[in-house]
């Protein structure tokens, strides 16, 4: 007897954006290509000002004090919103096909990658699932770490390095390890 459920096969010819609101008109988007490319991302510019104003022109609400290391991918700066004295390090990437809020005082280490897309693999299509990532105030992605769609980063919390978020991360903890996993309480004290 052959089960059902394994004859189904998939078909990416089938694959289809049609019905993704990408958040902006084509122009929009292909323009944004070509200024990420050549200004934003580009390893040459080192002017911040220039990566925040052209971000800013592209629907991105950046607050005040924001770093922007070279090569900083932004997929969609329509559905980015950063806060007051966020530090993006080098080669971060905001792979964002949906919503990314990203509080005050959050570092995003060199390399992490903040990723609202993913596909349906329970669909022949392979269709979008998306879902927004929001980094609470005050915490820390750690360099090549992954958090996933839908996932909310509480405050304070920490994802130490090579790490990957598959789940909530609850606040003034540091999480480690693929799939994270509390490992002790985040203590800060002053000076």
């Amino acid at each position: 007897m052959v089960d059902r459920k394994m004859t189904q096969k998939i078909k990416l010819s089938t694959f289809s954006t049609n019905g993704y609101d990408k958040g902006a008109r084509q122009y929009k988007i292909i323009l944004w290509y070509f200024v990420n490319a050549l200004v934003v991302r580009a390893a040459w510019n080192p002017f911040m000002s220039i990566k925040i104003l052209l971000l800013r022109l592209f629907g991105a609400k950046i607050g005040k004090g924001c770093v922007i290391k070279n090569e900083v991918r932004v997929k969609s700066p329509w559905y980015l919103t950063i806060g007051d004295y966020v530090w993006l390090g080098e080669s971060c990437w905001i792979d964002n096909l949906d919503r990314v809020e990203i509080g005050n005082n959050v570092c995003i280490s060199q390399g992490a990658m903040l990723q609202t897309g993913s596909h349906d693999y329970t669909k022949t299509d392979f269709r979008y699932r998306n879902s927004p990532v929001i980094i609470r105030d005050g915490a820390w992605i750690g360099a090549r770490s992954v958090v996933c769609p839908g996932v909310t980063v509480g405050e304070n919390a920490v994802l130490t390095a090579g790490s990957v978020a598959t789940h909530d991360l609850a606040g003034n903890a540091i999480y480690q390890g693929n799939p994270a996993e509390k490992k002790r309480e985040r203590i800060i004290t002053e000076q």
